[in-house]
């Protein structure tokens, strides 16, 4: 398969497995959210962003090109941020204080779903054990993120009291951090996924992160819109509020 090929079957993947399509997203970005579900999500996809910096220093440990950490290594800094000035995991804790939530209940991480968490873990570990090549394609879900930003942020404003500039901060960063970040990964996918095996292999790992994806949300969808069962130790409406 020529390059061309192998990006057009990557894209394929993210047009029929993103999480874009989840029922979710679409009640989210409809205005269809009670502020409860709003804050579930928040609380939920909090355990997500935690997570990412330290599936990327799992990532970088295993990595013996300088050239690539160097790379690398700014997706670690786009998420921490500077001791000063926090990144995606502060912006992330404004948009939790715009909905009542304290920013300190959704960084303890304390009421996040089991299924989550198994998602999330899952992640962690396949960035951490996989060959190089499934590591950085499992990244490139980033390939259709901007797009979910863009309606995320448009859909929010028009239909949340919560939702403005600084809220929404988080999203509109990354409209910027995302394709910087996929324009490498991407690159260096197509260049060593050079055996039919090899293109198998990024395309496996696309899938499995879009899973990854997916099963947040129907672990979401499933707790608190329906059947609406909240499973033990799971955050319940009312707690953790500012």
């Amino acid at each position: 398969m020529s390059r061309e090929g192998l990006e057009a079957r990557l894209r394929q993947i993210g047009a029929e497995r993103y999480h874009d399509k989840h029922p979710f997203h679409h009640l989210l970005h409809s205005g269809g959210c009670t502020a409860d579900q709003v804050r579930a999500w928040v609380i939920n996809r909090w355990a997500y962003q935690a997570a990412i910096p330290m599936k990327d220093a799992a990532f970088m440990s295993r990595c013996t090109d300088p050239a690539m950490r160097r790379e690398w290594r700014s997706r670690i800094e786009d998420h921490d941020g500077g001791v000063a000035e926090g990144g995606g995991i502060r912006r992330w804790l404004k948009l939790a204080e715009a909905v009542g939530l304290d920013p300190d209940y959704v960084a303890s991480g304390r009421g996040v779903l089991p299924a989550t968490q198994f998602a999330v873990d899952a992640y962690i570990r396949y960035v951490r054990d996989m060959p190089l090549l499934q590591a950085v394609a499992s990244s490139l879900t980033e390939l259709f993120a901007p797009k979910i930003h863009e309606k995320r942020i448009e859909g929010l404003l028009e239909h949340y009291d919560f939702a403005n500039p600084d809220s929404l901060s988080y999203f509109r960063k990354r409209l910027t951090e995302a394709p910087k970040d996929v324009a490498f990964g991407l690159e260096w996918v197509l260049t060593h996924a050079d055996t039919p095996e090899k293109e198998d292999m990024a395309a496996e790992a696309l899938i499995f992160k879009t899973n990854v994806l997916w099963a947040q949300l129907d672990a979401l969808h499933s707790a608190y819109v329906g059947p609406g069962r909240i499973p033990p130790g799971a955050w319940q409406p009312g707690e953790g509020l500012a």
